[in-house]
């Protein structure tokens, strides 16, 4: 379907709002899919909140321009995908690399996070990054260990003399 000239400029305009707040983009091939797998790809899309358009090339590389991923644009080469992260920078990623494992025809062909453009084999780091909530708790588990360990070594001096007396109480029944 042969888009007109507002149409055109309205999708551009949508795309570059996107891209300006996201936080990284996998851009895929999908040649090879059919109707029914591209909509349950999209599906999952919404549901993880991953913003997934199929744009021309040409009016990809005009939105991209003045965006974090401006550089990407020139490396944008036959029918694609591009799935936008909005919340969490792996999200995107892991969308695609799910989503390829039962589909071998989706192929991503790069990823491009915080401004820098990663091959397309680095899509398992980038997906493999944690969310938000995993990065607090890990976060939590540091900020915790060093107390936890105070406290510990505080109360081993009594919890030792608690065992000795109670090893001396043994002893001394058994005799």
């Amino acid at each position: 379907m042969a888009l007109n000239l507002e149409d055109k400029k309205a999708m551009v305009a949508e795309v570059a709002e996107v891209a300006a707040a996201a936080q990284s983009v996998v851009a895929a091939e999908y040649r090879g899919l059919t109707v029914g797998q591209m909509t349950e790809l999209r599906a999952k899309a919404r549901v993880q909140g991953v913003y997934m358009r199929v744009v021309k090339n040409t009016l990809a590389r005009r939105a991209l321009v003045g965006t974090a991923f401006e550089q990407v644009g020139p490396k944008l080469k036959g029918p694609l995908v591009l799935a936008f992260s909005k919340d969490d920078p792996g999200a995107a990623a892991r969308l695609v690399k799910d989503f390829g494992k039962t589909n071998e025809k989706l192929v991503a062909t790069l990823v491009a996070l915080g401004g820098k453009i990663l091959p397309a084999e680095d899509l398992d780091r980038v997906a493999n990054l944690p969310t938000r909530e995993q990065a607090l708790s890990m976060l939590l588990g540091v900020l915790k260990a060093p107390i936890q360990k105070f406290v510990a070594t505080l109360a081993e001096p009594p919890a030792k003399l608690a065992r000795t007396v109670a090893a001396i109480r043994d002893q001394k029944q058994a005799a």
